[in-house]
């Protein structure tokens, strides 16, 4: 058995406004399969992992806030391991581990191999999973390392440095981290490999260096005591530290998908929404367009044009690699779109008054059949405005129909919830109160 850990994190900063904490990049729909449906990086991945001609099973490592992601987009059986708190990719992998030996009975020499999960790569990245058990089955090394053969001297990456010989696994002697061009190209030429963040090792191994921080006899403790964990990276945590390293090589396509002009290369259409693009004086420019307004790019080239509820983008290709700050600077703490479990939410407008009340006024689609958990709001009142569906709404334990036309008022800390009955429910929510925030909400069972 091979145990895979995929780690899923990201906030979605590069990829803005696409992208947030919630949407982030591995759930965009914006590649094609085989058959020519729209699928995401999650997606592909787990596609190609089935492919993989082994015996493994996956354990998934990722925040509260992209789980229901994971559970709409992943069918079939995985461990789902939730982080209490963001701390790197250390405590996150120590983490998982914890999970495999002591909720899911994993033995201490079973090999545990650490991927990302958004990886865009070719079928024999994942087959070589097989090569990397070997190597730790047989002792080659305590840790051993995946590297991608370089198509070009890149200083975005990190680099393994292996010892001379052939044939792969061999020792590896130093890493150096993202080096300037030139430094690329002489490590090139003594054979180093990028680092694509994969690590292979015997459970026991790992779960032996995290005693050194953390030791419990339950994975509820284990989760309980997390904040004690190094927050830190793995690389630099345990890879940097490690004494017996080796390292297996792939050559083929590898990509990390998390800019702009990265992610373009490979999206199956220019453009995506309501968009109009002036062909004749526009070249390699990608617009999608997620609002209800029209939108029409002319005389633009080698840039992206992006608009959605959260924000509005218009950069070069080259540039939007860079847009970080930017980002930050204007971007809001609470998506104003994100998909859910029951649909999907769009924020439309927010507003401050004279007197210090506050509104917000979002767009609920409930899918047919789905249902919103039962809840209230402490600080905050809200009134529904069905616009399209039937449906029910049960509020503080009553139900009631509802179709279009049907305006229901939720008074502060009244249990609500709705579900929709015949066609999805389109609903307009409008929030009012002194206080606003995404915080208020106490689920009831």
């Amino acid at each position: 058995m091979i145990h895979l850990v995929l780690l899923s994190g990201g906030s979605g900063t590069r990829l803005w406004p696409l992208s947030n904490s919630t949407r982030s990049k591995q759930f965009l729909k914006v590649l094609r399969d085989a058959d020519g449906n729209h699928v995401s990086m999650v997606q592909r991945v787990f596609g190609q992992i089935g492919a993989v001609d082994a015996d493994i099973d996956i354990t998934i490592a990722t925040c509260a806030s992209q789980e229901e992601s994971i559970r709409r987009q992943v069918e079939g059986g995985y461990a789902l391991v939730l982080e209490p708190e963001r701390r790197d990719t250390a405590p996150a992998i120590m983490l998982a581990c914890a999970n495999l030996a002591l909720e899911q009975g994993a033995s201490e020499g079973d090999t545990v191999i650490v991927m990302p999960i958004d990886s865009y790569a070719d079928q024999a990245y994942y087959d070589s999973v097989v090569r990397l058990d070997e190597a730790v089955q047989s002792d080659f090394a305590e840790l051993v390392l995946m590297g991608v053969e370089p198509t070009y001297p890149s200083g975005k990456y990190g680099y393994i440095v292996p010892a001379a010989g052939e044939g792969w696994p061999r020792r590896v002697e130093r890493f150096t981290e993202k080096p300037d061009e030139g430094t690329a190209r002489e490590l090139i030429s003594q054979g180093a490999l990028w680092n694509c963040g994969v690590f292979a090792f015997r459970l026991g191994w790992l779960t032996g260096l995290t005693a050194r921080y953390l030791s419990c006899d339950t994975f509820e403790e284990f989760r309980s005591r997390y904040a004690e964990l190094p927050k830190n990276s793995f690389d630099y945590e345990v890879v940097e530290r490690a004494s017996s390293i080796g390292a297996v090589s792939y050559a083929g396509e590898w990509k990390d998908l998390g800019t702009w002009n990265t992610l373009t290369d490979e999206m199956a259409e220019c453009t995506s929404g309501r968009v109009v693009v002036d062909t004749k004086t526009c070249e390699n420019v990608h617009v999608i367009n997620e609002t209800g307004f029209p939108m029409v790019v002319a005389g633009i080239s080698d840039s992206v044009v992006v608009a959605t509820p959260d924000g509005i983008l218009v950069s070069g290709k080259e540039a939007s690699a860079n847009i970080k700050a930017e980002v930050n600077a204007v971007a809001e703490s609470r998506p104003m779109y994100e998909q859910r479990s029951w649909g999907e939410y769009r924020v439309i407008d927010s507003s401050v008054f004279p007197d210090g009340a506050k509104a917000l006024t979002k767009e609920l689609i409930i899918r047919e059949g789905g249902q919103l958990d039962y809840q209230r709001h402490m600080h905050r009142g809200e009134v529904w405005t069905v616009i399209s569906g039937t449906g029910e709404v049960v509020l503080d334990g009553l139900v009631q129909q509802v179709r279009a036309g049907s305006v229901v008022q939720i008074p502060a800390a009244t249990p609500h919830s709705a579900r929709a009955l015949k066609g999805d429910l389109h609903v307009i929510e409008v929030q009012y109160g002194e206080t606003i925030v995404m915080e208020d909400v106490e689920l009831l069972n």
